[in-house]
């Protein structure tokens, strides 16, 4: 089993690898990632129900090691999704908010899992025996009720928790980079300031989404708003209702920026000024 594991998740791992080299955008990476985890897991549990175990080492090691691993990036990647589907549009102020949100999610976990945490980062293996054999749960260890809805013959009491860990170790790592991103941004357009009205940007937006001018396509549309309110240093707040405005106006006037740009990009080519 652990040879077939290591090669099952190094090709898990350039699947994932392929998956961010090809997509730019961080939800359709989370997207396609728990969809290529899952099928990975899927192998792994077929794999298992064709084996069977010769001493219970080999089970604890299975459930305590190998197991984990697989359901860690599965972890990570749907709670990456859901972080990022649900960051709120606006100012670096409200991202900020909504990551440090999700840190106090890490911690709470931390803090309720202390014990077991010690146990698993240090080592121990006294009561592996009660946490990494199927059938030997112990509802005085703190369970989770997801434990109860588990397939039994795949899972123990606390090898969803062992990836638990790997995985929040590693949503924390992300949080705090976008974290730093926020508080030391690597390009800023401080000499940039929109100073048109907001529903004119807000036609702008939208008509760069809906041609796919950013990321081959893959950019959402919240992700195109957040950026373009970063870069002119502007906040849109509800876009969306902006947007309605904008498709309630007579249809010779619903995009009177971007006709007034093309008017004024048309009479600039005609008089071949280049600056």
């Amino acid at each position: 089993m652990k040879s077939f594991a290591a090669s099952l998740m190094a090709e898990l791992e350039q699947q994932l690898l392929n998956i961010k080299t090809e997509n730019n955008c961080i939800i359709k990476q989370s997207e396609w990632s728990v969809k290529a985890t899952i099928k990975t897991i899927e192998k792994l549990k077929t794999k298992f129900y064709d084996l069977s175990f010769e001493n219970k080492s080999e089970e604890i090691e299975f459930f305590k090691m190998i197991k984990p691993q697989f359901a860690a990036k599965l972890i990570f990647f749907n709670e990456i999704y859901n972080i990022e589907i649900t960051k709120p549009i606006g100012a670096a102020k409200s991202a900020k908010k909504h990551y440090e949100a999700y840190l106090h999610k890490l911690k709470k976990f931390h803090k309720e899992n202390i014990e077991f945490y010690k146990y698993y980062k240090s080592g121990n293996n006294s009561l592996d025996k009660k946490y990494f054999l199927r059938g030997k749960h112990d509802i005085k260890l703190t369970l989770d009720s997801f434990y109860f809805q588990s397939d039994f013959n795949f899972a123990t009491s606390h090898d969803y928790k062992v990836a638990q860990i790997i995985a929040y170790e590693t949503i924390e790592e992300y949080l705090n980079s976008k974290l730093k991103t926020i508080k030391n941004p690597t390009h800023t357009a401080k000499n940039l300031t929109w100073s048109s009205s907001k529903a004119s940007l807000v036609e702008l937006v939208y008509a760069l989404h809906a041609t796919g001018t950013f990321n081959n396509g893959n950019c959402s549309l919240n992700e195109t708003v957040t950026a373009i309110q970063s870069f002119f240093n502007i906040e849109l707040g509800q876009f969306n209702r902006t947007f309605l405005e904008i498709k309630s106006r007579k249809t010779i006037e619903k995009t009177h920026f971007l006709d007034t740009l093309k008017e004024n990009l048309i009479k600039r080519i005609e008089q071949g000024d280049e600056k």
